[in-house]
């Protein structure tokens, strides 16, 4: 969501239009075609009905270890409920070409939403919206 008063230049490299978001609406628009749907990201009805309920039923509470940015500042294990299924330790690219199936529920950890979204941003290739 946009923060009101602070302006800035577009981050794509040579862009010169002004954003209250990191990117300005044309090449928001074209990374958002560039990264396709979910469906065609991989995350379809095997995913929902397989990998998600599969991965949250095994680990209902939190699993990260401990991470600065959210569980309580890395003083301990997160204590919050699992509302994200995330491929660990590979991510669902690399099981595909490692032939294994990305969507059986052993290959992913229960994670809570804020542990969720740091460990994304911090281990996938350029964080979100890349």
């Amino acid at each position: 969501m946009p923060r009101a008063g602070r302006w800035r230049v577009c981050s794509v490299p040579g862009c010169p239009e002004y954003t209250q978001d990191s990117r300005c609406t044309d090449h928001t628009r074209a990374a958002d075609r560039a990264r396709g749907t979910a469906r065609q990201r991989g995350y379809g009805r095997a995913h929902e009905q397989r990998f998600r309920p599969g991965v949250l039923r095994r680990d209902p509470m939190c699993t990260c270890p401990g991470c600065p940015s959210c569980c309580r500042g890395g003083a301990g294990r997160c204590v919050t409920a699992s509302a994200h299924a995330d491929h660990w330790p590979l991510d669902r690219r690399q099981l595909v070409l490692q032939g294994l199936d990305p969507d059986d529920p052993q290959h992913g950890r229960g994670l809570c939403g804020p542990c969720h979204s740091s460990w994304t941003a911090t281990e996938q290739p350029g964080g979100w919206n890349a």
